[in-house]
């Protein structure tokens, strides 16, 4: 198994869970530069989960998220430039 880093990853979080019943959908993370390019010309994305879907809803503050999402998104480093 080979571990890659995923440049300039966004806090927003994106949908790949549609439910039918009342269980709330599950919001992912995903490349920042990714997420116009997907919500317009319906290109996929891949979650930090390993989730591939096209960017549909965005997230709403409280949201659920992605227990696997999450829990990579805080084991990655802070980002930061060289300003």
């Amino acid at each position: 198994m080979s571990t890659m880093t995923l440049p300039e990853t966004d806090t927003r979080n994106e949908t790949a869970e549609e439910t039918s019943d009342d269980r709330p959908e599950v919001f992912h993370y995903v490349q920042k530069d990714k997420i116009a390019e997907s919500a317009v010309m319906g290109n996929h994305v891949v979650a930090l989960c390993g989730q591939v879907f096209p960017v549909t809803k965005s997230a709403k503050p409280g949201s659920p998220v992605c227990p696997d999402c999450k829990e990579i998104f805080e084991s990655l480093p802070t980002g930061g430039g060289d300003e």
